[in-house]
């Protein structure tokens, strides 16, 4: 079973954040179309394509469905295939790293020194431990060739 192919919408030349993100989900649609994918999981692809291709509204209402697409493709992926786009880990990681390690490193800082102005002292302390978990878990998936060649941004 093949991924079937995104329509181009009229005016997409006209904005450029549009276009953008529409290039994006085509460069994931391309490294999907790469791998072997089991059926169920090509056939629900298929499903979520036609739900853009089906979306007559407006552009914003259009940039919407494509981005919750993608998401959704995304999770899809992780879920069953535990395939993940480039940096994936690390962009979790960087959020965690600063709320389960930053944050308690803060309150630790502010409490000890009897000042919690000093409480932001740990999220720069926070950024690199996710980092560093995060990116080491981007380099396992691509040496297990779990990752795609493909960053998403939101």
């Amino acid at each position: 079973m093949e991924i079937n192919v995104l329509k181009m919408r009229d005016g997409l030349d006209r904005n450029k954040r549009l276009t953008d993100i529409y290039v994006q989900f085509e460069k994931l649609l391309s490294e999907l179309r790469k791998r072997d994918l089991p059926d169920e999981v090509v056939h629900s692809i298929n499903t979520n394509i036609d739900l853009i291709d089906m979306a007559t509204e407006s552009e914003e209402q259009w940039k919407k469905q494509l981005r919750k697409t993608q998401s959704d493709i995304l999770r899809l992926i992780e879920k069953e295939l535990k395939l993940v786009p480039k940096n994936h880990y690390r962009n979790i990681w960087l959020a965690l790293g600063i709320a389960a390690f930053g944050v308690p490193l803060g309150v630790v800082f502010g409490l000890s020194l009897g000042n919690m102005a000093f409480m932001g002292i740990g999220m720069p302390i926070g950024i690199p431990i996710g980092l560093a978990i995060g990116s080491g878990l981007d380099k396992k998936a691509a040496e297990e060739g779990r990752q795609l060649d493909v960053e998403i941004s939101f």
